[in-house]
């Protein structure tokens, strides 16, 4: 990894937000369902589409592995790519979603863009070089996690409560709440993001997949802070994900663990 697949990340999402900022509240949209039932616009496809072409013509001997098209991560390097996370938020309006860009190599994470422009934020991060972000178009800023050393002062997010039921327990992520300060569901990307400023300290979901949580591996870690999965290991495709300022990473697992 090179400074050079950062900028060119960064790249990609910029071809991204051309496409999402003008399909984003579009009174044409087209709304299908993938066989897993979940929502896919052709705004997702657009982007996804876009960026492999890119790929295509600059990277070719780069594999590339996308929620809409496929692709798996193998040896060498693998571009993952989520066109928009939240697209349930993205077809209803709210303007909670973001494209998701991570360089895999080897299968760890080097470099993770995630660019939410209906936000007004792109945060990015790459091995070594922190972890950064820019409000409204504006100057970069370093980023790091929260100094929050106990879970009663702790601030937690995840997303639909039901996955829990599905996917893990309700119970224990229920233990975890009542251990913590405050909670709230802010989901998907936009809580790890927030771990990653400091303004939350936790944030947990039952299940992942690869593509959504790639580049928040690296963002977290460069910020400071810990990326797992719900059993601990420090992966991004183990199936769920946790992710903290680090000092509270081990008592919030404990809780978390089935029993």
């Amino acid at each position: 990894m090179s400074s050079d697949d950062l900028t060119f990340a960064l790249r990609l999402a910029d071809t991204a937000d051309a496409i999402t900022r003008t399909r984003f509240q579009a009174v044409d949209l087209v709304v299908e369902r993938k066989p897993d039932r979940t929502p896919v616009t052709d705004a997702d496809t657009a982007v996804e589409d876009a960026v492999r072409a890119l790929l295509a013509d600059t990277h070719p001997g780069d594999a590339v592995a996308g929620e809409e098209r496929g692709g798996a991560v193998g040896a060498g390097r693998t571009w993952v790519l989520d066109p928009i996370d939240g697209t349930k938020n993205f077809l209803r309006g709210v303007p909670a979603w973001a494209t998701l860009i991570a360089l895999v190599v080897d299968g760890v994470p080097q470099v993770g863009v995630v660019s939410a422009p209906a936000l007004g934020s792109r945060w990015w991060a790459a091995r070594g070089q922190g972890a950064w972000v820019s409000c409204g178009g504006g100057e970069p800023q370093r980023i790091s996690v929260s100094g929050v050393r106990s879970l009663e002062d702790a601030y937690l997010s995840t997303t639909h409560l039901g996955s829990w039921v599905e996917y893990h327990s309700r119970e224990r992520y229920l233990a975890l709440v009542d251990a913590c300060w405050e909670t709230r569901a802010f989901g998907d990307f936009w809580q790890h993001c927030l771990v990653a400023e400091g303004a939350i300290d936790l944030a947990a979901e039952a299940i992942v997949n690869p593509w959504d949580v790639a580049p928040l591996q690296v963002l977290v870690e460069e910020a400071g802070g810990r990326f797992t999965d719900l059993s601990g290991a420090n992966r991004y495709d183990g199936g769920s994900v946790l992710t903290s300022n680090g000092h509270l990473h081990d008592g919030a697992l404990g809780l978390l663990r089935d029993r």
